[in-house]
């Protein structure tokens, strides 16, 4: 009995030291994890721990799992844009969220009526691309223009602005949200704007496509240029 105590002291100190290494393992295993915003808003950095994207607000994803590669309930990838929750409001003044265009490809762009010199050329641009893309193809595409200036593109002034440009057909969709929900947005796309004055902006002219699941697929920046590339891709996606 007297042997015995030694032993039970020493198999006791075992014990604690491999439980300490066990869970020192776990920690350096854990803090090994690289965190990633899933819309990408910040390019390709990484943070140590979970959080939020300071942009645009949502969980941050282990990078070791691919947002682009995770699929959830809904049959959407984390990357998808249809996991934005703000709420729009369309030219026919009906409430949706960017979700109840899953299913088609969607040519996007942001734009304001009030706009007396990019918007006007964008606006071309996209009549442009349509003009292209076979008849066949164009039943499962979606043009989507979003107001960046919803306080004063009301739904009633989308909708004028849209039979205007003769851009009022079932294809065209036209987007009024509110003022954080459009500046996500614009986040997610990386266009940037600011008002410089009560009626106008200084923004980025980019065109974006994105698949039936609301994966980002392409981007066109500028003003009429050469737009073979955003061609080929809404061909591409909407033959499949």
């Amino acid at each position: 009995m007297k042997n015995l105590k030694p032993v039970l002291i020493l198999l006791l100190s075992v014990l604690m030291v491999v439980a300490c290494n066990s869970n020192a393992s776990k920690k350096s295993t854990d803090d090994l994890a690289l965190y990633q915003c899933p819309m990408k808003c910040e390019g390709d950095k990484t943070y140590n721990e979970s959080g939020s994207c300071p942009v645009c607000n949502m969980d941050l994803k282990p990078t070791e799992k691919p947002a682009s590669k995770e699929i959830n309930d809904g049959g959407i990838s984390d990357g998808s844009i249809f996991n934005l929750t703000s709420k729009w409001n369309t030219e026919e003044g009906k409430t949706i969220q960017l979700s109840d265009l899953k299913g088609k490809t969607i040519a996007m762009v942001m734009i304001y009526t009030t706009c007396k010199a990019a918007c006007p050329r964008l606006v071309a641009d996209m009549r442009n691309i349509e003009s292209q893309i076979p008849k066949d193809n164009l039943k499962d595409l979606s043009f989507v223009l979003v107001s960046m200036d919803p306080e004063t593109d009301t739904p009633q002034r989308l909708k004028a602005f849209a039979i205007e440009n003769k851009m009022d057909g079932e294809q065209w969709t036209f987007l009024q949200g509110t003022a954080s929900g459009v500046r996500e947005f614009a986040n997610v796309l990386a266009v940037k704007y600011k008002q410089i004055s009560p009626m106008d902006f200084s923004h980025s002219n980019i065109i974006s496509v994105f698949d039936p699941n609301g994966e980002l697929m392409h981007q066109q920046e500028g003003l009429g240029v050469d737009n073979k590339e955003t061609i080929k891709t809404i061909v591409d996606l909407t033959s499949k």
